[in-house]
């Protein structure tokens, strides 16, 4: 295993870092002001767009699609730095670069199961950022961390499905361009194979039937930037049988395979989270004194940066080792590893975050520093795409087949 940087990267890296000195950090307070101005919270901020065209400008979009055809074409590896990078500001920084969830995924479902049509219709406008999309997958009134469980109905009537269920917590539905939601739902809901019973199919967001019920917070944040979180109603809606995706009964299957990517890139956005974490860990460290000297020399301030540097730098590594195997022998083949990095790279971010928010007291709980905008999303993932204790069973069950 060789991380060291190739030159594809290297120039990339240093592009990328010149566009959030220069673009992305002066624009979040910009960013921030202009949203109180909007008619709807859920707009973007003009000074988004224009970030967007910037980087579309500089080359640096779509970087997370290894499909060079309709994206970058870069490996796991090299987008690895590139993705932390991003995740020093998530709440402009990916979207600036086409790089933001749940749209990414999306696209890559797109790009790896769609047909030339589905692919005309909504990938092409994805990945020009013209729109935005939902993943419809989770519902609240079963335990979602097991997929099967789902229970939105997908029933086919001649030529067309029809959708009904409840789902929530829906990214990105709040946005007022997500014009099409990827819906996971039962075609088969008595099938033997419980893993055959789920298929995709694609709805937009005009179709009769649907509504967009509210937005859920997170732990009191609406997460503008990404489109909110929303509780979608499905009743009775219609769309064509060629808006599948893929073959019925093949939605359980596309999902692990969204979800492997999607794992990681948050992953590498969380190591950048917790990189800006101890940036302004030290700055305020240095900057205030307390009981006669300044923070940076209290013995408690010290081993608190220390520990996160060294928990960074393995976060790091494995993130690395991770996106590496998913290169060389498949998602499948770094199973083990995707769960590892998911189980690991929260917690420690959040305990980092913690850190930082209680070196700077009230401020650090309040809205002008980012920490506690950070700490939500970061605790969010210990949640998303997988609670911890999903991925620590089938961690375990795996380390134990060994033995039996």
């Amino acid at each position: 295993m060789d991380f060291t940087f190739d030159a594809r990267t290297e120039e990339l890296r240093a592009r990328l870092l010149a566009f959030m000195d220069e673009h992305v950090y002066p624009a979040e307070q910009v960013a921030h002001e202009q949203r109180e101005r909007l008619s709807s919270p859920w707009e973007n901020p003009p000074v988004v767009e224009e970030l967007k065209a910037e980087a579309r400008q500089q080359g640096l979009w779509n970087l997370f699609l290894p499909d060079a055809e309709h994206g970058a074409g870069l490996t796991n590896l090299q987008y690895a730095p590139l993705a932390e990078i991003t995740g020093r500001s998530p709440q402009l920084a990916p979207t600036a670069t086409n790089c933001a969830a749940p749209d990414t995924g999306n696209m890559e479902v797109l790009a790896q199961f769609g047909d030339e049509r589905q692919k005309k219709q909504w990938l092409e406008p994805l990945l020009a950022g013209e729109i935005r999309s939902a993943f419809a997958m989770t519902e609240p009134d079963v335990a979602s961390s097991d997929a099967t469980n789902i229970t939105t109905h997908i029933r086919r009537e001649g030529d067309e499905y029809v959708v009904t269920g409840r789902k929530w917590y829906i990214s990105g539905a709040m946005h007022p361009d997500c014009t099409i939601f990827i819906v996971m739902g039962k075609t088969d809901p008595d099938g033997a194979d419980i893993r055959r019973q789920q298929s995709m199919v694609l709805v937009p967001r005009d179709t009769p039937g649907v509504t967009v019920k509210r937005a859920m917070r997170v732990f009191g944040y609406e997460d503008h930037y990404h489109g909110g979180h929303a509780e979608v109603i499905f009743d009775e809606a219609r769309v064509p049988v060629s808006n599948l995706i893929g073959e019925e009964g093949g939605g359980f299957a596309i999902a692990q395979a969204r979800l492997g990517p999607g794992r990681i890139h948050h992953c590498m956005r969380l190591i950048g989270m917790a990189e800006r974490a101890i940036e302004l860990m030290c700055r305020r460290a240095v900057s205030r004194d307390a009981f006669g000297k300044a923070l940076a020399q209290q013995g408690v301030v010290q081993n608190w940066i220390a520990d996160a540097r060294v928990a960074v730098e393995q976060l790091r590594l494995l993130v690395l080792k991770t996106a590496w195997m998913m290169d060389t022998v498949g998602n499948r083949g770094a199973h083990t590893e995707i769960q590892a990095i998911k189980i690991a790279t929260p917690r420690t971010v959040v305990g980092i975050l913690d850190r930082a928010i209680q070196l700077y007291g009230a401020g650090g709980v309040s809205q002008d520093f980012p920490l506690a905008e950070l700490y939500a999303g970061a605790r969010t993932l210990m949640i998303a795409d997988g609670p911890d204790e999903v991925h620590q069973r089938s961690l375990a069950r795996r380390e134990l087949k060994k033995y039996r």
